[in-house]
């Protein structure tokens, strides 16, 4: 049996509230286990973390703000990540924060060779998303779950309360709103069709999922308003789905794809090249 891999969880209370904790553990759980917890805060200021923090035995940092409009958080997070490092006792980091001033620390980690999970809400700047292996949108993953736990009340004839269904699953949630830095559907279709294409047109789901999330590391179903990957891709009428034997289920693209989003492009170039010669 593989063993897990260790994940320091460092988490900055400057920009993450404590409704996130349950998210942010349930979310490392997939990749291994958290060796490290601790959180950087001022804690001599009012605070609803401290119940929190001691159900889920994380360990609170105390950092003061020496200078007003400076956050020395930051920097103690730095600090730390980097003794935890050098320490050699993980295989990784989850960086919780939606500030952009990680970009470096993230880069640095992966240098190291250390997978490195960021998490924050949908403010995070783009450049500390994409310095991560993963990044997951807290505020996303949490309105997924309440839409996915929501339940409609009604009363029978006794007026006893009847619990109604879960949401579709194969519908989109309230989730799928465009979020300001969330890679768009668009560019992730145009993708997958040209990975496809480079693969004979057809490709292992587990493989496809992996290549998107290699090359977008905010890629997640849930940002879409889907619980699975297999869901997610049946609103892409240009691709075709089937179990084969062992192999799990295959992905492929129907006949013509290829063809039909290259056309366009042919279409376009013939027609800068007439204008060319008009001109001329």
């Amino acid at each position: 049996m593989q063993e897990e891999k260790r994940f320091a969880v460092l988490i900055d209370a400057d920009n993450v509230t404590a409704k996130y904790i349950k998210i942010i553990l349930d979310e490392i759980s997939n990749y291994g286990v958290a060796t490290y917890k601790r959180i950087y805060g001022d804690w001599t200021k009012p605070s609803s973390w401290k119940d929190i923090l001691l159900e889920n035995s994380i360990t609170p940092v105390q950092q003061y703000n020496y200078t007003q409009g400076k956050n020395a958080t930051d920097s103690a997070m730095i600090i730390d990540a980097m003794d935890i490092l050098y320490s050699n006792n993980v295989e990784g980091f989850c960086i919780v924060s939606s500030d952009s001033d990680f970009t470096k620390l993230s880069s640095r980690l992966r240098e190291s060779g250390m997978v490195v999970v960021g998490m924050g809400e949908e403010k995070t700047p783009k450049p500390f998303i994409s310095s991560c292996n993963q990044f997951k949108y807290l505020d996303v993953i949490a309105a997924s779950e309440n839409d996915n736990l929501s339940i409609d009340n009604d009363t029978d004839s006794k007026g006893k309360v009847v619990k109604q269904s879960k949401t579709n699953e194969s519908e989109p949630s309230k989730t799928d709103e465009k979020v300001k830095n969330m890679t768009d559907i668009k560019v992730i279709e145009n993708t997958i069709i040209k990975m496809m294409n480079a693969k004979d047109q057809s490709m292992n789901i587990g493989e496809l999922g992996s290549r998107l999330i290699k090359r977008y590391p905010d890629f997640d179903v849930r940002n879409y308003g889907y619980k699975k990957l297999s869901k997610f891709l049946t609103q892409f009428d240009f691709l075709e789905t089937q179990i084969k034997g062992t192999n799990g289920i295959w992905v492929s693209l129907k006949t013509g794809v290829k063809q039909s989003h290259s056309k366009p492009h042919i279409k376009a170039a013939k027609k800068k090249r007439r204008s060319k010669k008009k001109k001329s």
